[in-house]
């Protein structure tokens, strides 16, 4: 079931807060969310009406339950795709980026044995939001030139992409299989692969993002695959 709110604190908040009422794979989303969050406590900065503010409650055994950001990141990419025909980049592990600049950012958690899967989406923000609020790497569909950016809409598409397959009656379902069946499919969108990055305590060249979801870099000391932690990218967001 796919639930709209009116407004919200946080979709992520919410479900938590509705767990012993929703099923495994209901969603909840809304245009005005008041108090969301992203990776590392940073703030999303909500502006009523122009974003779309998603989280999908998964609630079944999961194979590789930390690769969900990345699968998620493949999800809404290829949502956006399909609505507006704009290309979406991949910025490893789980941002979502149009020609350079972010409009999807994506915060998972974890309950027990409750997966929680929050997804924003920068729909019709004006470029006055972003000089505003200076964000000068972030972007809109809208500025993107999409012609769709109705949040029921894509809010719909999710929630099929994300059930789709994440289902059993998939063929390669996430849930049984991990992240495995969808690696080269992330990889082809990854913006990171080939170029320099940088990281706490060190740089060198994005080779791969690898089966169990880690990003493996060439450094002079030899492959380093990281799995958690900042990294930059040479050429995006200034640097």
């Amino acid at each position: 079931m796919l639930y709209y709110l009116d407004q919200t604190d946080s979709t992520n908040t919410w479900a938590k807060q509705h767990l012993h009422l929703l099923q495994d794979g209901d969603a909840v989303y809304t245009q005005n969310q008041t108090a969301g969050r992203g990776r590392l406590g940073r703030e999303w900065k909500n502006m009523a009406g122009c974003g779309l503010y998603y989280t999908v409650l998964l609630r079944r055994p999961m194979k590789a339950p930390a690769t969900i950001p990345l699968y998620a990141s493949l999800a809404a990419a290829t949502a956006i795709q399909q609505l507006t025909g704009i290309s979406v980049q991949i910025k490893w592990p789980n941002d979502l980026l149009i020609g350079g600049k972010k409009v999807t950012g994506i915060l998972c958690e974890s309950i027990g044995e409750n997966y929680l899967c929050g997804i924003g989406i920068n729909l019709a923000h004006p470029q006055s939001y972003f000089d505003q609020n200076q964000l000068p790497h972030g972007t809109s569909l809208l500025l993107a030139g999409a012609k769709i950016t109705h949040c029921a809409e894509l809010a719909k598409q999710l929630a099929e992409y994300m059930q789709q397959l994440f289902s059993p009656a998939h063929t390669k379902p996430f849930c049984e299989q991990g992240f495995v069946p969808f690696c080269q499919m992330y990889n082809q969108q990854c913006i990171n692969l080939g170029k320099q990055v940088f990281f706490e305590g060190g740089e060198g060249i994005a080779e791969q993002v690898d089966e169990q979801g880690h990003l493996v870099v060439r450094t002079v000391q030899g492959n380093l695959q990281m799995f958690t932690g900042e990294v930059s990218v040479q050429g995006i967001y200034g640097t």
